[in-house]
């Protein structure tokens, strides 16, 4: 914490130094906020074909500082995020569970941090951020799945001008490894050279009707693979209650040097939940068509609703049924929900070996409401796992967070 402390105060006031007084005008400040996010995260990974089990027990925290925009026809900004990380428990022989860096003797490391600084501009209805971001789109999902979040380095310029029309395009050089301080090229999934490269997007949603919109993303790491995304998204009410349709489709190919081998992968993914009430059922289908799985960024999580605790069901061929029911007891308990999926996974193609895989998840969530404890929350996963070509894995997460306002 020191250390992140420390490397907190240069960067800042190396930044505001330069800054022009003109920055700290009216809005930078007024419209600014900070939340400090405490996570407790325990992790056992049982692997029930002989490997070791890995599990591990750390505290994270999360520092995001937002400032708002000076007045004037272009507005600045500047946005910070502290990350750090403190071992609670582990050992050589049951690390490597995502949760904590793990050094060349085995060991896990202590403590990690790191600082990201992001500069923010706003020019009428279009804002250009330029530093550390957090992707969240079709084509690239940041990694929020253990103690603390992947991040991207690069430029991402947003539009919101056009009525019903959101227009989005950046470019990525560098990220960082959920359990890691080191900035690296980009790479995909799976590739163990090492020369990565960086990341390309650019895309737009689009609202039809008030209830239909239309999402179309295109992305492309270059010498690697190139991606297109198609998605649909509809409400109306049934009954009672009401129908979402949520549809989704990937085209994938290789691109340049195609480093990581031939990309050949097309994914069609939809779910249907009614909801009715406080209950949410829904049943999905996947299929992959291609020679290859598809492909995606290092560590992130991929954009279908088969990505579930343990597997991601995306090997080439491969279809999948989904089952989903959640539970929201707000009526009975405010704040407790309930969320358990199933997956089946198969004729799918892994390395010339018959793919088939089944995972059923089970989460049990609660955040506290009111009183001095608001905000406090209590989360357990349960993960069951079993595949003909990867690890039987039962899965076990136990998570304690805590959000602040600091102003």
């Amino acid at each position: 914490m020191r250390r992140l402390i420390s490397r907190g105060k240069i960067v800042s006031a190396s930044l505001m130094a330069s800054l022009s007084p003109a920055l700290m005008a009216q809005g930078f400040w007024e419209d600014s906020h900070g939340r400090l996010t405490l996570r407790n995260f325990y992790f056992n990974d049982g692997y029930r074909d002989g490997g070791e089990d890995r599990k591990e027990w750390a505290q994270g925290f999360l520092l995001n500082l937002q400032s708002g925009y000076t007045e004037g026809t272009v507005g600045f900004g500047l946005d910070a995020l502290g990350l750090a990380g403190l071992r609670l428990d582990s050992s050589p022989t049951h690390a490597g569970t995502g949760l904590l860096p793990v050094h060349d003797d085995g060991h896990a490391a202590s403590e990690f941090s790191s600082l990201g600084v992001t500069a923010k501009l706003r020019w009428g209805d279009a804002v250009v951020k330029s530093g550390t971001l957090l992707p969240k789109i079709p084509v690239l999902v940041h990694n929020d799945g253990r103690l603390l979040p992947q991040t991207f380095q690069g430029t991402q310029l947003e539009y919101t001008g056009i009525p019903d029309l959101y227009l989005h395009t950046g470019h990525l050089d560098r990220f960082k490894q959920r359990n890691s301080t080191d900035s690296v090229a980009i790479y995909p999934q799976g590739y163990t050279g090492n020369r990565g490269s960086d990341f390309d997007f650019a895309g737009a949603t689009y609202a039809l009707t008030p209830s239909l919109s239309a999402t179309w993303y295109y992305g492309e790491m270059r010498e690697f693979y190139r991606q297109q995304f198609f998605g649909l998204v509809h409400k109306q009410p049934v009954g009672r209650g009401s129908l979402t349709s949520d549809v989704r489709y990937f085209i994938s190919g290789e691109a340049g040097e195609a480093r990581n081998g031939k990309v050949d992968s097309d994914l069609f993914s939809g779910l249907f939940t009614y909801r009715l009430g406080a209950q949410a059922f829904g049943v999905g289908y996947q299929k992959v068509r291609g020679d290859t799985a598809l492909p995606y960024a290092s560590v992130s999580t991929v954009y279908s609703f088969s990505n579930a605790g343990v597997g991601k069901f995306i090997q080439a061929g491969e279809q999948t049924w989904m089952l989903r029911y959640d539970y929201d007891f707000a009526n009975v308990l405010p704040g407790l929900s309930f969320i358990t999926r199933y997956y089946k996974g198969e004729n799918g193609d892994y390395k010339g070996r018959e793919a088939r895989e089944w995972e059923s998840d089970t989460n049990l969530r609660y955040v506290i409401q009111d009183s001095t404890f608001k905000g406090l929350g209590v989360e357990v996963r349960k993960a069951t796992y079993r595949s003909t070509y990867a690890s039987d894995r039962d899965n076990y997460r136990l998570y304690l967070t805590y959000d602040l306002a600091l102003w």
